[in-house]
């Protein structure tokens, strides 16, 4: 019996991975599926440990069925993450880029920060946290790319 459970268990989380947009940490990777693809890239900016704003942005807006459906089909998804906490540390390599990335695209250092690129990486627009709908949010995305 726990054998099916199990089973039933791995089935069905395999399911849902797959049906998630993933999240790519790796800029040049992100271009490249972007390219391929023809889509234009999101670019995240947030603080995952330490910024309010950033962690409702993901809970009420990146992280629902609408945002995810649809970014699946129209969007590369790329976050930038900039943990404060020893254990949240990223690798060196990743900071670094990370690092790069926000003194192309956040000069400000405004968090969270989300950016819209062309696939090559040229800035289309930009927006931060907004306390709306998935699907208002969605449509302040798209319509930079109009």
């Amino acid at each position: 019996m726990k054998k099916i459970i199990i089973i039933v268990f791995l089935i069905f989380s395999g399911i849902n991975l797959v049906s998630a947009q993933e999240w790519l940490t790796n800029f040049e990777e992100a271009k490249k599926v972007a390219q391929e693809n023809d889509k234009n890239i999101i670019l995240v900016f947030a603080g995952s440990d330490w910024c309010a704003p950033c962690i409702k942005l993901e809970k009420q807006i990146l992280d629902t069925k609408e945002f995810q459906e649809y970014a699946k089909k129209h969007y590369v998804l790329l976050k930038a993450d900039f943990p404060r906490k020893k254990k949240n540390q990223l690798p060196e390599a990743l900071q670094n880029q990370n690092k790069t990335l926000a003194e192309t695209y956040n000069k400000s250092g405004g968090f969270p920060l989300v950016v819209v690129l062309d696939k090559n990486g040229k800035k289309i627009g930009e927006t931060g946290y907004k306390k709306v709908t998935p699907n208002a949010y969605l449509e302040i995305l798209s319509t930079m790319t109009k």
